[in-house]
């Protein structure tokens, strides 16, 4: 599974990236007003930072508008995935940019008959978001394993993309049902190490060590 940071904050990005345990980001407006940064500078920065792809969202909801943001986007460089909304405009965009050779992100899916429409036209990747699902009563997981299922059916090379990922659980449950990549904040997936039979077994480690006066160095 590959692993997304979903920040614009560099030193996150910076710190997860040195431990390899970054595969690509993904950004929006939101995210980058969060920074405080330029869309333009700040995106550029990580796109020299990591090898993957960086998602950068346009701001446009029409698809001319959409299709000229997304053609600036990928001027910044050559890992852009371009992140069209989930509309049948964004879906036009998504279609022209992919024949234009760029990746192109499909955000903001939350149905299994719109992720089959992305990838007929062409998306990277489809962005299920998982949280907003469960925000509202329904089960995330099911449309990851519906869209799982769907896409394996008939060899669709659109990857899945599970967004909007709140917990570990979210993660080891995306993992289970054969999610391409996961795209978590940077708490999250440093959350992932935390167990509380580890911890315990490390205090009584350090206690036995302590006791026998053992020293390394």
């Amino acid at each position: 599974m590959k692993f997304f940071v979903d920040t614009a904050e560099i030193d996150a990005i910076a710190e997860l990236n040195d431990l390899g345990m970054v595969d690509g980001v993904t950004t929006n407006p939101s995210l980058i007003k969060k920074s405080g940064r330029d869309i333009i500078e700040v995106t550029r920065e990580i796109c020299a930072m990591v090898d993957g792809p960086v998602s950068a969202e346009v701001t446009a909801t029409d698809a001319e508008t959409m299709i000229a943001e997304g053609r600036k986007l990928v001027e910044i460089a050559g890992n852009i995935a371009v992140k069209v909304p989930l509309t049948w405009d964004g879906l036009k965009a998504c279609k022209v940019l992919s024949d234009d050779g760029h990746m192109v992100n499909v955000t903001l899916c939350f149905s299994a008959n719109q992720a089959l429409l992305a990838a007929k036209a062409g998306a990277t990747f489809i962005s299920p978001f998982i949280g907003r699902l469960d925000d509202i009563n329904l089960d995330g997981m099911d449309l990851i394993q519906d869209i799982r299922t769907i896409y394996d059916n008939y060899g669709f090379e659109t990857q899945i993309l599970a967004a909007s990922i709140r917990s570990v659980n979210h993660i080891l449950d995306s993992a289970r049902i054969g999610a391409d990549v996961i795209t978590a904040p940077p708490a999250v997936i440093k959350a992932m190490v935390n167990h509380p039979l580890t911890d315990k077994g490390l205090d009584a480690f350090l206690s036995d060590i302590k006791a026998a006066g053992i020293k390394i160095l």
